[in-house]
Parts: C-alpha cells; sequence; structure tokens
C-alpha cells in the first residue's frame, strides 16, 4: 500500500509539472504574441494602424483623435489579434486610447505617453509638415527647468516651469517674455506635455519664425502647490478636474512676474512681455491683462472662456470682474501692439468669443481674429501658440 501511495505521489507530481510547463508555455506564447504587435505604424498613404492582443476580449474600440474624437470598432483576425486602420491622415499629433470590453486601456505596444490632468493617453505624430514641429529636431535646444517661487499674496511656494531659448546661459542678454497659461483641469507640465510648448519654440526659433524668448508657465490651480507627487504640502495627491475660478491667480500674478524679473535677463517693458492662455487660462489671461495696465503689449486668448460672471447661479469674483468695459477702454487707449483672439468652429465656447468680439467692435478696439475647424482642444492650441509666438516682440 505504501509503495502504491509512492507512485501515485510520483506521478501525480510529474503531471502537475507537465500541467505547469504546459501552461508556462501558453503563457510565454501569448507573451510573446503580445510583445510582437508593433502599434501604431503609419503607412505609405498616411492612414495609421493600430492593434492590440488581447483573445478573451469580445469588444475593442479604437477612440480618440485619429477617429475624429469618435469610438470605432477594431477587428479580430480569429486569434485575438484587434486591428483598425484609419484614412489618410494629415501631418499632426493624435492621441488615442483603447477600449477593451468597456473598460479603459492604453496601447502596450506604444511606449510615448502624455498626462492631461487625471487622464493618459498614447499618441502618435504624422511627420512632414505640422507634425515636424511637434518633434525634437537636430536644431539648438533650449532649457526647461521647474521653478518655485514665493507668494506672500497666497502665503505659500508654488512651482512654475519655465523654458529659456538655445543660448540664454551664454549669451549675456535680456530676453522678451511669454507667459504661456493652461485651462482646466491642467498644471505647469500642461504647455509642455500636452502643448509640445518646448519643441514648438526651439523649431521655430530655429527657422527664424520667432523671437527667441522666455516661456513662464504657471500653474494656475491656484490650491494646489505643484503637479501630483511634486507639492510638499500635498504629497501623492489624486490629480482631478480642479477649477480656479476664485481670482486667487489674477491675484498672485505679480508674485510671478517679481520672481521672472528678479531672477531672470528679461525686458522689463510691456513691449517685452505677452501674456495668452486656452480656456480657463484664456479667462486669466483676459482679467490680468485688464487689471495690470501697462504690463503687457501682447495679449492672445486660446478658446478663452472670457467674461465668467457667474457660477452655479451665484455672481463671482467682484474685484477683479467688474468694470470690464471701463478697463478695457484704458487698455487699448494704451495701444496695444496685438490683441489676439482664436477659436474653433466648434468649440462650446464660441458663442462667448461672438459676444467678445461683438463688444471689440463696437468699441472699434483692434484684435487679431483665428478661426479654425474643430473644438475645444490641443490640436487646435498647439497650433494657435505657434501662430501668436510668431506675431510676437517684432
Amino acid at each position: 500500500m505504501e509503495l502504491y501511495r509512492r507512485r501515485f505521489r510520483k506521478k501525480h507530481i510529474i503531471m502537475k509539472r507537465i500541467l505547469f510547463a504546459f501552461i508556462t508555455a501558453l503563457l510565454f506564447c501569448n507573451m510573446l504574441q503580445a510583445e510582437s504587435v508593433i502599434s501604431p505604424v503609419i503607412n505609405a498613404d498616411n492612414s495609421v494602424t493600430f492593434s492590440i492582443y488581447a483573445p478573451k476580449a469580445s469588444s475593442v474600440l479604437l477612440a480618440g483623435e485619429p477617429v475624429n474624437f469618435h469610438a470605432v470598432e477594431m477587428e479580430n483576425d480569429g486569434d485575438g489579434l484587434w486591428s483598425f486602420t484609419t484614412s489618410p491622415l494629415r501631418s499632426d499629433l493624435y492621441l488615442y486610447h483603447f477600449v477593451i470590453d468597456g473598460v479603459f486601456a492604453i496601447d502596450p505596444s506604444n511606449t510615448y505617453l502624455l498626462r492631461d490632468g487625471n487622464d493618459i493617453y498614447n499618441y502618435v505624430i504624422l511627420p512632414g509638415n505640422r507634425g515636424d514641429l511637434y518633434i525634437p529636431q537636430d536644431v539648438p535646444h533650449g532649457t526647461v527647468s521647474r521653478v518655485w517661487y514665493q507668494t506672500p499674496v497666497l502665503g505659500t511656494q508654488r512651482r512654475m516651469s519655465v523654458y529659456t531659448p538655445a543660448g540664454y546661459e551664454q549669451s549675456g542678454r535680456e530676453y522678451p517674455v511669454l507667459y504661456l497659461l493652461h485651462g482646466q483641469g491642467g498644471d505647469e507640465d500642461a504647455w509642455l506635455v500636452m502643448g509640445r510648448a518646448a519643441q514648438i519654440m526651439d523649431n521655430l526659433i530655429a527657422q527664424g519664425k520667432i523671437e527667441p524668448m522666455i516661456v513662464v508657465m504657471p500653474y494656475g490651480a491656484t490650491q494646489h502647490q505643484a503637479i501630483p507627487g511634486e507639492a510638499g504640502n500635498e504629497g501623492m495627491y489624486r490629480p482631478k478636474f480642479d477649477g480656479a475660478y476664485n481670482t486667487t491667480m489674477e491675484a498672485h500674478f505679480k508674485d510671478i512676474l517679481n520672481c521672472i524679473d528678479t531672477n531672470y535677463r528679461t525686458i522689463k517693458s510691456p513691449a517685452g512681455r505677452a501674456i495668452c492662455g486656452l480656456s480657463m487660462g484664456g479667462e486669466h489671461t483676459f482679467q490680468i491683462a485688464l487689471n495690470y495696465p501697462g504690463t503687457f503689449d501682447y495679449v492672445g486668448l486660446f478658446s478663452a472662456c472670457a467674461r465668467v460672471r457667474q457660477i452655479n447661479g451665484k455672481e463671482v469674483f467682484p474685484e477683479f470682474y467688474k468694470d470690464t468695459e471701463a478697463k478695457l477702454e484704458r487698455q487699448f487707449a494704451a495701444n496695444p501692439k496685438l490683441y489676439y483672439i482664436a477659436i474653433g468652429d466648434k468649440d462650446p465656447l464660441y458663442q462667448m468669443n461672438v459676444d467678445l468680439r461683438k463688444l471689440f467692435d463696437a468699441h472699434d478696439w483692434k484684435y487679431v481674429y483665428v478661426e479654425s475647424t474643430g473644438g475645444h482642444t490641443w490640436y487646435n492650441w498647439r497650433v494657435y501658440l505657434a501662430d501668436f509666438a510668431s506675431r510676437l516682440f517684432k
């Protein structure tokens, strides 16, 4: 009986080892198959093929900019490889993600990721035209620094990102400054990550299309010191769609100006300062330019949430958001060199910008207006930044 038990145990162990080896081999084969997937693939006609190995999925969708912000069904080849090929796309940067059985998923074959507030997306850049502007080229590169500054108005330290152009450290000259503000849900990394600001600046400066300039990118949600994981008083907080419609950005902006003018070689006059921003940052830009007269000769509103008066039916911000027309009269009486308004034709803030332009037209206040196709997206804001920057400090 004991001999029988030993033989049974030995046979059982052998079977377990065989089963383990089989499962391991199967998993290894699946892993190899998953790792062999190449995605995305830019085809000769500028269409793009996206693929993912998901053998147990019953549905896989491709969503994002390559399919015009829709979600389209991907096709299963019968062995668990799901694929979709777009129509030919123009040169640009495109964000995308997958939806596997209703669950958001990134592309495991694509190491290129961008964070937009609390969202993470894969991206692909099609070179050849606009896309080349967003890709690091073989040109002199500027320096990006994370700068902490003290704000007496808010009584705390805060962080901003600062770009200095190639050659800044050696030149000894003074530079003009562009203050570049993000939208709701963003942070001091938004314009660098999603907006490709450093690549745009490097490439346009190298092409001689814009003047070398310092670019300052502060954090507009003033309840935070810095991006998640970088703020000493908050630790690894969970990012969310934070707003900052409480005038603290406008009220403490002089602390940002003082920090930059004290620590960098800047042109300390309106002719050497520009400010622009998208969405919420457009609202901040609008109000900062109004409430700091004689500071900026260049103002840019990108899909701006301009002239906000109420939130949840309640009047807000009396100290900064009152006497708008009188402040505008004063601002335009100083003859700013450029007032720039840009928005997409399908942007949800389109009518707000129409109303703003009607006010400007009624007073004969001069501005440059740019209308593009599309909505409230980085797809447009990167274009506006490049265009606005090309008009500065001439």
